[in-house]
């Protein structure tokens, strides 16, 4: 008999050839397979009379085919079928696009649904490649029917099948993660109604009934989880640290730090002092000096006789924060050293046998850092800049090099703080909200795509002045294939240094470039060898060129408002003016807001609350990036009260039975989704 940890592939009806493009999705096991909920839903339990169809409406029609089909090839990769349908009320034209086979399936005097778009006048109605089944054998039409995320080689009704096999299997084995007293308690369904009505809803009812049980279920978990490891990492003591003037280190700075940037400092300084391991979340927007945090916490740990390690998501950042703390700090008797992927096998020795005698303080690198042979004598602190490059057990091996040593997380996602607490509950959360005097704001237009021969000619003139530019291009998705950023990028490029700018260098980078070919395009445009950078948002989180005056988004409207934010934080880093171009044709309402947004504020955490209002959290670093379970049900922007209600519930159950004793499915559950090992958790 399956459990929920069986692979798909042994799931009667799915086999190895549909297990193997299951796989691209992430579906391996049942419990995977049952737990990929739809991304939505189209309501099909109605169907319209042809003459009330109206222009642009989606709906089902009941219809005789009245014509033979007919199939035409247009060209090459385009056939036609054509024919016509008929109910009492009027007469439907429908063309099917790449579905040759229909031509034999429909027949003349049979009657079928038919669900799409209804395009036309009052007087001839058409409909282009509908969904269509035959009125006796309905599968997908007649119901709620759920729409699903996908990837190339698995289509709706290959998942929903699939889907229906998985939740045969398991009917009687649902482990029900939710003690019957919560369950009763906050009138929630059990787990097996939920999981069949999530996805095979009888009614819009029942659909709300199992999505809120769910969604209660997965913010419930959370919250138990994220308790238990604050609660570990709570009875982990350690030697509180000594205080230290820093008055040398304020006065040894050529600026003077913003009163946000010093009260972070105190907050950090205080968990230093406070006897437990120090887990802090430093987020502040693009440019808010995030970094010198990081310095003052590494010279504090400093000056109490112990060890910091700053790791950084790719080398060029990582040398970036050596070029500007080293000299700072050396000034002050911090020894400092750059451990990444290119040092030669010769400095690494060196650098290694250093931190292992203690002769080096300060140790700013790459992921070379937590490699085997690097071993420190005493590691007091552990910061990780860009925390959603790096997943929790990165952190991890990191702070395993000491011995429960304190952890700065830096983040330039500004996100509201309502998530941030979600997201980030096993850190407590300081927010830079101030950006340091002087940094002129990055003036943002929004233009449609037949402004770019004004376009290229002010990039033209801002060359001239000695500046640089960035253009971001989105990945091209050609006949439903996975994206293909490098066809974007390198198309693109070339375009413009054959076409609209032979006379100036063009570069290009895009996310499938082995990260040494990055770091080199990176540093050659950061060294001004370069004056035009095309990318994909593998600049999101990148160097710091202050001389890149503006940064133009081509296709805005495929990207989130944070992610544009991100984007346009790679310019105005510098004294000149700078300015980011929304270049977009193609936009409906939603879009329209967020580019509004982008040019009325540069403020990232406006920004941030209004992404979340307007699309809810979605997927703020990727799916477990953070090492913790990802939301798949639960949407923190609509599900605040029911967020509530489930930390409520959580609280007490931990107060009645902090090691669930009494709840073993509950404990079982939270160790599958919480799989950090103990050590991990302080």
């Amino acid at each position: 008999m399956a459990d929920l940890s069986t692979n798909v592939r042994f799931i009667k009806g799915i086999g190895e050839q549909r297990a193997k493009a299951l796989e691209k999705l992430g579906i391996e096991t049942l419990r995977d397979l049952i737990g990929w909920f739809p991304r939505k839903y189209d309501d099909r339990t109605e169907t319209k009379r042809i003459a009330d169809l109206a222009p642009g409406e989606t709906a089902c029609v009941e219809a005789m085919v009245a014509t033979e089909p007919r199939l035409s090839h247009i060209r090459k990769g385009m056939d036609l079928v054509k024919l016509r349908a008929v109910d009492e009320s009027g007469v439907l034209d429908v063309t099917f696009f790449n579905q040759t086979w229909l031509k034999n399936n429909l027949h003349v005097g049979e009657t079928y649904i038919f669900y799409g778009k209804a395009e036309g006048n009052l007087l001839r109605k058409t409909m282009a490649s509908p969904v269509v089944e035959h009125e006796s054998r309905r599968e997908v039409t007649g119901r709620i029917v759920p729409i699903y995320p996908l990837t190339a080689g698995v289509s709706q009704l290959i998942l929903s099948r699939s889907i229906r096999q998985g939740l045969d299997q398991c009917a009687d084995i649902l482990p029900d993660a939710l003690p019957d007293e919560v369950r009763q308690a906050h009138n929630l369904c059990r787990i097996g109604y939920a999981y069949e009505n999530i996805h095979f809803p009888e009614s819009p009812e029942a659909l709300d009934l199992s999505r809120r049980r769910l969604a209660f279920e997965e913010l419930f978990l959370f919250t138990l989880g994220l308790k238990r490891m604050r609660t570990h990492r709570e009875t982990v003591s350690v030697p509180p640290c000594k205080a230290v003037d820093m008055g040398e280190f304020y006065a040894a700075l050529p600026f003077t730090l913003t009163d946000a940037q010093r009260r972070c400092i105190d907050e950090a300084i205080a968990d230093m002092r406070s006897g437990t391991p120090m887990t802090r979340l430093c987020q502040g927007d693009v440019g808010s000096g995030k970094t010198m945090v990081a310095a003052a916490c590494a010279y504090f740990c400093v000056k109490n006789g112990r060890q910091a390690a700053l790791m950084a998501p790719t080398e060029i950042l990582a040398q970036q924060h050596y070029a500007g703390l080293a000299p700072l700090l050396e000034k002050l008797g911090v020894r400092c050293a750059l451990l990444t992927g290119s040092t030669t096998a010769k400095t690494k020795r060196s650098i290694t046998a250093q931190l292992a005698e203690g002769d080096i303080d300060f140790a700013i690198g790459t992921h070379a850092l937590i490699s085997g042979g690097v071993e420190f004598r005493d590691l007091g602190l552990v910061v990780t800049d860009e925390q959603h490059r790096f997943g929790v057990a990165q952190r991890s091996d990191l702070a395993a090099k000491g011995q429960h040593p304190h952890v700065l997380v830096m983040s330039a996602t500004p996100i509201p703080r309502t998530l941030a607490l979600i997201l980030y509950g096993d850190l407590d959360v300081s927010i830079i909200d101030q950006l340091p005097p002087g940094r002129e704001p990055v003036d943002t237009f929004a233009v449609p795509g037949s402004y770019h021969p004004r376009l290229y000619a002010f990039i033209r003139k801002l060359v001239a002045e000695g500046r640089q530019a960035y253009i971001v291009c989105p990945m091209v998705e050609e006949n439903d294939e996975l994206p293909d950023e490098r066809k974007a990028v390198t198309a693109y490029a070339k375009m413009l240094q054959q076409e609209v700018f032979p006379d100036l260098k063009v570069a290009y980078v895009h996310g499938k470039m082995k990260a040494r070919e990055k770091d080199a395009v990176m540093s050659a445009f950061a060294a001004g060898e370069s004056h035009i950078l095309v990318s994909t948002t593998v600049i999101e989180v990148g160097v710091d060129v202050p001389n890149a005056a503006v940064m133009v988004i081509e296709n805005a409207e495929r990207f989130g408002l944070s992610q544009l934010h991100q984007l346009r934080g790679r310019v105005g880093r510098g004294k000149h003016k700078s300015y980011c171009v929304l270049v977009s044709d193609n936009q409906n309402e939603e879009t329209r807001q967020r580019i509004k947004v982008m040019t009325k504020t540069t403020d990232g955490f406006k920004i941030a609350e209004e992404d979340l209002r307007l699309r809810g959290p979605g997927d703020f670093f990727g799916q477990r990036q953070h090492g913790l379970p990802g939301l798949r049900i639960a949407d923190i922007g609509c599900d605040t009260l029911l967020l509530r209600e489930a930390q409520e519930a959580a609280e007490q159950l931990l107060e009645r039975d902090p090691e669930l004793v009494t709840c073993p499915a509950t404990a079982q559950r939270l160790r599958e989704l919480f799989t950090l090992k103990e050590s991990t958790l302080n």
